[in-house]
């Protein structure tokens, strides 16, 4: 025979409060919740096989503990509870068919503007909102970072219509880049060829997640009709002054003679595909001048508040880099000519240190020096051979790790200190570790003070040189590795005008009574080089003439097109110098006439998605970026939502165009009042990766690819895949672990075919379900049947109200006030329920309209509910707790509707609360909300639920009022628990002796205690110790614990523990008691 589980004991809340003698089923053991089971006359005529219960019961883990009991002591006499006017026990629903409910609703949910939005006549009158996700690149196939930011912005964006706002929520394509020449060069095709087929797929995947956009202000970065503005956007900042054009080092490949970006160039410094060892060259390069509103970008940070992510403002903060600091000159002997070099430092106090000055290799010194000295040019060329470049790993390589200790001593050139300003005592170098543009590109070398400058004076200098220390810890504890970086005490070597003063005493001295150094402030950034020498982008507007220099094109002339069927091979510089055999660039000259050639460089792809969220308010204007009145009407975006990895550039870039219209005067406009400065978004969400399932070989860590792994292997373990390390191996299973998704790890998962298999709906939910916002989201497929079961459940209740109200005659919506004033149940009250366009529109009249008792609790979760579900779609953005929210209403609301033994519920409670429920489902599930509001009434709900401020304390006020004059009257709400997982909730009546015998009665404890295939009766179960648990169906469990708890008070799944039953896997002769396994509700 085989295992079975049987009931061990019952315990109660605890010692100090025993159950009523009618609240026991049957014969039990009586035990304080967790302790021993109590030998008293509770346990009354207990069988004698399981008299061996009186040892103790210890749990697993700590036991929260409970304020207060939950049991009446003094019990009044049982009343007798009416049935409710419907009988749904063997009700059934037609079959939820979510791909038919994705099919029939997804042209009318993928056209926003067919959809109804709130009050009003016009959307002129309508205040705006807009909401805004990071558009896509167009890389051929959407993957689940992409449904996860779709989803939050479509649902973010539902809601808004529903409140009657005029939403913005606009899509396009961010359609240049590199990629699109890969693919060129790899496949043989053109890069728009691929691009637009690109497009066109993912526009039709985004089209089955159901998602709205406004399809109409859809725009394509690399279509001229936009690029164009991007172009007329560069002439508007070349007048500015704000666009520029001056030399700058770039990665050069000497084999293929082109340009490489960062991502190119290996981490050993080789091309990534010639394998040539990459140069560092200067090349004339286009600038946007950043740095002139470095002040406002950092200082612009604090005045965004808590609408962006702290994390987000700190990374720029840091990407920006402040640094206060001193300036210092420092003279230098040159042949006598009394030249100077500007330093900048942030330790003005250890200027008596100064052993050497450093030079960037761009510096005109260094420059200057390489004419005359032939081994300084070889050790140029071979230092910009051997560098890393930025945004590389520099802890990677030998050529790395030496980076900070390269120099070169520039013979003859010596440096004065300011403090003996005729002693030039001080050498100078060239030095890799200073970078060229940041401050004057000179630093003073301080080896004492600075573990930078100590490693390269060490290895710079001769071994056994004396390194000055001239501050000094105010509690005399140095360095750990011998370089005192702190602030202290300056020291004798300071010379008595400085010697014994702290180091902002000696700061201030320095740049005020002596006026050796200047106070400033140096910044990290750097200005954004915008020049491309590639095909894929959009040309740069600029013409080059032999006699007027740089001439901008006309804006007349707009766009500079792109030439078509350009042979892309990545060699031999920008492809538009030999476009149409070298014909393309050959112009005119605007200004004088003669020839010319335009500038083959095309920029950078950040331009394009920086100023992007600004064209969406007026996409079709030909004349100019946008018009000033409905830029001043949508601007700026209310929420914006992307990926963590784009919280530097792309938003920094952003703000940069935003601050550069506004000093134009374009937006905002002179005298136009923002919610912050010329500021693009107001509110910044960050939503968090989607890490898949991974499986790898525990001996190897090598990835398993699907096909390897056994999906249903006759074992133990059915759900759990195995795989064979080797073809005649037994299976073993492989290590589980969620990373992030690629094509080497095997774990991407296709949107498309998840929506395929579950639905568009029941996956969005789950996508929202299964974390927060902004945390990693562990995608499970499997998990999206509890969406589904949620889903199923709602439907039953839709369709078991279209039942009781289809054949009513109910009068028309809203009567005129002198036929009477309507009460809870009158016809009319229940048209209002059904037909309003606020789904809640009765509760505004509760005290006229006074529901029955049996309605408060329900109505008083729906007040919850809708608080809560607002709140998580304006100002917290808690998705993830919406969703369980939402499923405990629904459980509420499928229990009272479906438990015959609760006190009655009156049909327009249920309609209220269901079309309530729909109306808050509508954002997330818009399809299946759609699918069920037309059953139930026919329409489509459209509008966001409203109730009065004081419709809570009027529902308490009823409550008190009410036949018992108490709040306890009202019914108790019961749920069940198995292994912590709620089961279902039922209404126990409120003046009833016991809870358990009411509880046992009910249709849904049978069907859970004897199995759903199981008649039911109105009589209780009588559950004795020993007896098997016929229902069970966990058998691979040792322990099972059913808690019944008490949820009264709007606790939920936290509601206090009434009673727990604990059943134990046994054999056919044996019943034993052993520990539990508690779950901490």
């Amino acid at each position: 025979m085989g295992y079975t589980h049987r009931l061990i004991a019952l315990r109660h809340l605890r010692p100090g409060t025993q159950l009523l003698r009618a609240q026991l089923p049957g014969k039990a053991a009586v035990a304080p919740l967790y302790g021993p089971v109590l030998k008293s006359n509770y346990n009354h005529n207990v069988r004698s096989k399981s008299t061996y219960a009186s040892s103790p019961i210890t749990p697993r883990t700590p036991v929260p503990r409970v304020t207060k009991a939950v049991f009446r002591r003094n019990a009044s006499t049982s009343t007798s509870t009416t049935t409710p006017s419907f009988s749904p026990q063997t009700f059934q629903a037609p079959k939820l068919d979510f791909r038919a409910v994705d099919a029939k609703w997804r042209d009318y949910l993928t056209n926003p503007k067919r959809e109804s939005t709130g009050e009003g006549d016009g959307a002129e009158k309508k205040e705006k909102f807009y909401i805004l996700s990071m558009f896509p690149y167009p890389s051929g196939t959407l993957h689940m970072g992409h449904l996860r930011v779709y989803t939050i912005s479509d649902v973010l964006a539902r809601f808004r219509r529903m409140q009657g706002y005029e939403v913005l929520h606009p899509m396009g394509w961010d359609a240049f880049g590199l990629p699109a020449e890969n693919a060129a060069i790899e496949r043989g095709i053109q890069p728009k060829e691929w691009t637009l087929r690109n497009i066109e797929r993912m526009k039709g995947q985004l089209k089955e997640m159901g998602t709205g956009f406004d399809w109409d202000r859809e725009l394509t970065t690399c279509s001229p009709d936009y690029y164009k503005h991007t172009q007329r956007l560069f002439l508007l900042l070349h007048r500015a002054g704000l666009a520029y054009r001056s030399e700058a080092l770039v990665n050069w490949d000497p084999i293929d003679k082109t340009v490489l970006a960062n991502e190119q160039v290996s981490a050993t410094g080789h091309s990534w595909r010639s394998g040539a060892l990459v140069e560092k060259k200067y090349l004339k390069q286009w600038f946007f001048k950043i740095t002139e509103f470095t002040e406002a970008l950092l200082g612009d940070l604090e005045k965004l508040g808590d609408g962006w992510p702290a994390r987000v403002k700190a990374m720029q903060e840091n990407w920006i880099g402040k640094s206060e600091g001193a300036k210092v000159k420092f003279k230098l002997s040159v042949g006598g000519d009394g030249a100077e070099v500007e330093t900048f430092t942030t330790r003005v106090d250890t200027l008596a240190g100064v052993q050497y000055i450093a030079l960037a290799h761009a510096h005109p010194l260094v420059k200057k020096a390489a004419e005359q000295r032939p081994d300084l040019q070889q050790y140029l060329k071979e230092s910009s051979a051997t560098e890393v470049p930025a945004g590389k790993d520099q802890g990677q390589g030998a050529a790395a790790a030496a980076l900070p200790k390269r120099g070169f001593r520039i013979p003859g050139l010596m440096a004065a200190n300011p403090l003996s300003p005729e002693t030039f005592d001080i050498p100078v170098f060239a030095a890799e570790y200073v970078l060229d543009g940041y401050g004057s590109g000179a630093v003073m070398g301080v080896p004492g003070h600075d573990h930078r400058d100590n490693a390269f004076f060490k290895a710079n200098f001769p071994e056994g040189s004396e390194v000055k220390v001239v501050i000094a810890p105010e509690d005399g504890t140095p360095d750990d590795k011998g370089v005192y970086t702190g602030r202290g005490i300056l020291t004798p070597l300071c010379g008595p005008a400085l010697a014994g003063l702290t180091s902002s005493e000696a700061f201030h001295k320095l740049t005020t009574t002596m006026d050796i150094a200047t106070p400033h402030a140096q910044y990290r950034l750097r200005d954004w080089l915008v020049s491309r020498q590639r095909y894929w982008g959009a040309p740069i507007p600029m013409i080059h003439c032999g006699k007027c220099g740089e001439v901008p094109v006309p804006e007349n002339q707009l766009p500079v097109s792109l030439p078509a069927d350009v042979d892309i091979t990545g060699r031999g510089g920008s492809p538009l110098e030999l476009a149409e055999g070298g014909r393309w660039k050959e112009t005119a000259c605007p200004k004088c006439g003669g020839e010319a050639t335009r500038d083959t460089d095309t920029m950078d792809t950040f331009v394009d998605s920086s100023w992007y969220f600004m064209r969406f308010v007026d996409a079709g204007n030909e004349d100019e970026l946008f018009s000033p009145a409905l830029a001043k009407k949508y601007l700026p975006v209310d929420i914006y939502i992307g990926g963590i990895e784009h919280a530097i550039l792309h938003l920094l870039y952003s703000r940069f165009i935003s601050k550069s219209l506004a000093s134009t005067g374009h937006w905002p406009a002179p005298g136009t009042t923002t919610p912050h400065p010329a500021e693009p978004f107001t509110t910044l969400i960050t939503q968090g990766m989607v890490h898949g399932k991974t499986y790898s070989d525990p001996a190897t860590g090598r990835f398993l690819h699907p096909s390897e792994l056994i999906t249903a292997p006759p074992l133990a373990f059915p759900t759990r895949p195995l795989f064979r390390p080797a073809p005649d191996a037994p299976p073993v299973p492989p290590i589980l672990t969620y990373e992030k998704m690629s094509k080497s790890k095997h774990n991407g998962v296709d949107p498309s075919a998840t929506i395929e298999r579950c639905g568009a709906d029941a996956t969005r939910a789950h996508v929202l379900f299964a974390a927060p916002v902004a945390d990693v989201l562990e995608w499970d497929e499997e998990k999206v049947v509890g969406v589904q079961r949620w889903l199923g459940r709602v439907w039953r209740v839709v369709w078991f109200l279209r039942s009781q109200i289809q054949d009513l005659k109910l009068p028309p919506l809203d009567p005129p006030p002198s036929q009477g004033t309507s009460s809870w149940e009158d016809p009319r009250t229940l048209s209002t329920a059904l037909h309003h366009r606020n789904p809640t529109h009765i509760l505004h009249n509760l005290e006229t309209l006074s529901p029955p008792p049996s309605s408060l609790p329900l109505l008083t979760h729906l007040h919850q509910t809708l608080t809560s579900t607002t709140a998580a779609l304006s100002t917290t953005f808690a998705l993830n707790t919406l969703i369980s929210d939402l499923i405990k209403f629904t459980n509420e609301l499928y229990s009272s509707v479906f438990q015959p033994s609760s006190p009655p519920l009156t049909t327009t409670t249920a309609i209220t609360a269901t079309r309530t429920l729909l109306s808050l489902m509508s954002p997330v599930c818009p399809g299946f909300a759609a699918e069920a509001s037309t059953i139930l009434r026919g329409a489509v709900e459209s509008t966001w639920p409203t109730l009065p401020p004081n419709t809570l304390q009027t529902i308490q006020t009823l409550a008190t009022s009410s036949t018992s004059s108490s709040p306890t009257s009202l019914p108790r709400k019961v749920l069940v628990q198995l292994n912590g997982r709620v089961k279902f909730t039922v209404n126990v009546p409120p003046d009833s002796d016991s809870v358990l015998e009411p509880l046992t009665s009910t249709t849904e404890f049978q069907k859970f205690w004897l199995g759903s295939s199981t008649t039911t009766s109105s009589s209780p179960i009588n559950i004795d110790i020993g007896a098997p648990w016929p229902a069970d169906s966990q058998q691979n469990r040792r322990v099972q614990e059913i808690i019944v708890r008490d949820t009264s008070s709007g606790g939920g799944a936290k509601g206090m523990v009434i009673v727990n039953f604990v059943v134990e896997r046994v054999g056919p002769k044996r019943v034993g008691l052993t520990g539990i396994e508690v779950n901490n509700s």
